[in-house]
Formats: C-alpha cells, sequence, structure tokens
C-alpha cells in the first residue's frame, strides 16, 4: 500500500494505522464530507488509479482523484454506501476551483445502480485515457464516463468523504487498463445559447433588489467569455471558484429577434437564479439542495421556462446565478424561436 505519508501527500490532517475487518490498513481523519488527499508525484496523465476501502451504510462519499492539479482541481469518482443499489450509488464529476459538480453531472454517464458491500473490503479501480475512463468496482465495469475535468498530468489522490475512512490498499501507475476509445466532440443541442461572459464573483445580498438591474452595477464588473457545452451547460465553477463569501456571478449574452414578439425561453440553473432582460427583471426561483423537501437534490435541468418579451433587434439577456454547494452552473435555450438567435455578448 502506498503510505499516507504527510510528506508526500498534500491534505492529510491526521492517519493512523490500524486492524479493521482482519486487515491492516490506514485510518484516516477528515474534517469535511469534500476532504481529498493527494499524492502529487508522480504526475500521471493517462494511468490507473486502485483503492481498498471498506465502509458502513452511514451517509459518506469516499472515492478516488486523478489528474489533480491540487486539491481543488481534479477528476473524481465517489460512491454513496447510504445509497447503495439506487441510481445515485455512484457518481463521477470533475471539480473545479473546490466545487464538485454533482448536481450539474447527473444520470445517465454520471450515475449508476450499483451494488457494492458494506462493512466489507471492496475495490474501486479507474483507468483512464484521453477523454475517457473505465471504473471497475470489485472486478465489475460500473461506468465509462467520458472526462470533462482537469486535462494533462496529475496527481492521485483518495477523497475522505466523511467522518473517516479505512484504506487497505492503494495503488497506481502510468500503464491504464482498456478503456472505451476516445469520442467525437458532440454536436450543440438544437436552441442551446452557447456564447455567454461570466462576471467576477461577488456575494449575493450585494445583488441590486427589486425590478431593475442597476446599469452601474453591471458596468462596474469584469467579464470572462465562456462557450457553454454542446447541451448547452455552463459550468460556472470551471470560471471562479467561491471565497470570502462571494457566491454569485452575472452570466450574459444577447438574443436577436427580427420582430418584437414573446419568446419561450427554457432554463436550468443551480442553485438559485434571477433573470433580467434588457434590465427587468422577469423570473426568481431557488432550487438549493433540500429547499422543497430533504430528498430534493437541486439537480441541474430543463425543469423551468419563461416568455421573454422580446425587442426587434438585440435583448441582453442577464441571468445571476448563485451557488451554496453541488455545482454552479447554467444553461439556457430558445426550443421553438426560428427568428430568435443568439449574438456575442455586447458590452
Amino acid at each position: 500500500m502506498a503510505e499516507l505519508d504527510p510528506t508526500r501527500w498534500d491534505g492529510v490532517a491526521r492517519s493512523t494505522r490500524t486492524e479493521y475487518l482482519g486487515r491492516e490498513c490506514v485510518y484516516v481523519e477528515s474534517a469535511s464530507d469534500t476532504t481529498v488527499v493527494v499524492q502529487p508525484e508522480p504526475q500521471l496523465d493517462d494511468g490507473f488509479v486502485e483503492l481498498d476501502l471498506a465502509v458502513g451504510p452511514g451517509r459518506a462519499f469516499p472515492g478516488v482523484a486523478w489528474r489533480a492539479r491540487d486539491l481543488e482541481n481534479y477528476e473524481s469518482f465517489f460512491v454513496r454506501p447510504h445509497q447503495v443499489g439506487n441510481p445515485d450509488a455512484i457518481q463521477y464529476t470533475p471539480v473545479w476551483n473546490g466545487l464538485a459538480a454533482w448536481q450539474l453531472y447527473h444520470d445517465d454517464g454520471y450515475w449508476a445502480p450499483v451494488e457494492f458491500p458494506l462493512d466489507a473490503w471492496f475495490r474501486i479501480r479507474v483507468d483512464w485515457s484521453g477523454d475517457r475512463a473505465a471504473i471497475d468496482i470489485a472486478g465489475e465495469r460500473v461506468l465509462s464516463p467520458t472526462l470533462i475535468g482537469p486535462s494533462g498530468p496529475g496527481g492521485v489522490g483518495i477523497l475522505v468523504g466523511g467522518e473517516g475512512l479505512f484504506v487497505s490498499r492503494f495503488a497506481s501507475g502510468a500503464e491504464p487498463g482498456p478503456v472505451p476509445p476516445r469520442t467525437h466532440a458532440p454536436e450543440p443541442a438544437p436552441g442551446v445559447l452557447r456564447a455567454w461572459e461570466v462576471s467576477d464573483p461577488f456575494p449575493e445580498a450585494s445583488l441590486p433588489r427589486g425590478a431593475v438591474l442597476d446599469p452601474g452595477f453591471v458596468a462596474a464588473r469584469t467579464w470572462t467569455p465562456v462557450a457553454a457545452a454542446a447541451s448547452g451547460l455552463v459550468d460556472l465553477g470551471r470560471v471562479h471558484g467561491i471565497r470570502d463569501g462571494r457566491d454569485t456571478v452575472l452570466a450574459r449574452t444577447t438574443i436577436a429577434s427580427d420582430a418584437a414578439r414573446t419568446a419561450e425561453l427554457e432554463l436550468g440553473f443551480s442553485d438559485r437564479a434571477v433573470v433580467y432582460l434588457n434590465g427587468t427583471a422577469r423570473f426568481r426561483a431557488d432550487d438549493t439542495y433540500r429547499s422543497r423537501d430533504y430528498r430534493f437534490l437541486g439537480s441541474i435541468g430543463w425543469f423551468d421556462a419563461l416568455y421573454l418579451p422580446l425587442e426587434a433587434g438585440p435583448n441582453a439577456l442577464v441571468v445571476a446565478v448563485s451557488e451554496t454547494f453541488g455545482g454552479w452552473g447554467v444553461q439556457a435555450r430558445l426550443p421553438q424561436a426560428p427568428a430568435v438567435r443568439e449574438l456575442k455578448p455586447r458590452g
């Protein structure tokens, strides 16, 4: 087993050698659900990582990390012991700027209803090459995701994902096993808005209240161009993390219409959103985790729609998006508007 030696691993708070379920092992203590420990060397571009772990039925999120640039940017895979056998028993998600984006990347390709043992040792193995990975649990293939996190060489690590984790083996190397072939870039989904700009982050409480978005507040922002994925998703965590309570950004684009008309806009967001058209608020909603009931996950999707009173010519669309945890994102599409098109954001 690779020693969990604090001189070789980043992020280790404390590890103790012990015996558990008949094996010599290491118990890694954790301060939060998101604790990750990373072995930064050697740096692996393609490779594999294996973890032998034992978990009980309690709420936890243990797993592995790879292509880790640091403790806040890496690819990750973890299991949910409290959801064993359910559709979200396992999870692949990228982590950008400390934000694990499981609310953005869910369902097929990211989740699977997998049975894995509780109160017994089992192995997680991830092989990755290029933009593809093959993930096995106890020798069985459970997921083959297309990778969307940091590319290039990085370290490997362990997601403790709870109060602590028993580990009896950890191994990695530069020679991956077979993985699915590289993928072709998907075609953009019909109607999705692709060309966005994202502002610098600010505290949600600083967002001007009322029906009108203060032009001075918008003008004071700095902006980063961002292209949405082919699905329409803008993963805002790729642009900014949350620091010092700055949990909100403005995402803007421009919609052009050949005449004054009302156009349907389908919207997805995580966690909270306010939509402005030409400076006037048209929509506000909260999809924060458990904000509706204890089972509500806050996953992003095409669950909301609003009707935009477009003017002839360019129309400024601005979405204020606020995040708590689980994925910071926005997506928008015009499902039935052949006379409406997206322009690049205007300054």
